[in-house]
């Protein structure tokens, strides 16, 4: 009796959408760190002229652009909305968390040295979980007539 062959199916290459950019963490990695050399310049004296260091005769590099989440992004060449959806895959949680904290680290820097902290305070409440103007009131208990007039004065007294 003749065997029945089943029909074979047609490979199936991509099950959960748009295929991965980054295959490995450490190509990933490589990306991110070539990001952040990226920022940095050879520094220059008034003639052009590469500047050294005395001591250890290396030479002088000066930051010339800020880390930021969406040059991050523009460097992996990918969007800030898929840089952060990255962040929720466990192969490269890891890796985008710490890329995304040395962001972090360089924009709360700035509310103590620039001259003018509202860019960095508007990028920590968009970029940062934790960041925010909210104020949270937690009630216990049922609030009496006299803590909602004393509330809403408060409220209205900032």
């Amino acid at each position: 009796m003749p065997t029945k062959r089943k029909k074979k199916q047609p490979e199936q290459k991509n099950l959960g959408g748009r295929p991965l950019k980054f295959k490995t963490v450490r190509e990933l990695q490589k990306k991110i760190e070539e990001y952040f050399l990226s920022c940095w310049t050879k520094k220059l004296d008034m003639f052009g002229n590469p500047i050294k260091d005395k001591e250890t005769g290396e030479q002088v590099m000066v930051q010339f652009k800020p880390y930021t989440i969406t040059g991050l992004a523009v460097a992996l060449d990918t969007t800030r909305e898929t840089l952060l959806d990255y962040e929720d895959r466990d192969k490269f949680s890891d890796t985008i968390k710490k890329a995304k904290e040395k962001c972090h680290q360089y924009v709360e820097e700035q509310l103590f040295i620039g001259k003018n902290p509202t860019g960095a305070i508007f990028n920590l409440k968009n970029n940062f979980s934790r960041w925010s103007d909210k104020r949270v009131i937690e009630i216990q208990d049922e609030p009496t007539e006299d803590d909602l007039r004393r509330i809403i004065k408060e409220a209205i007294a900032r």
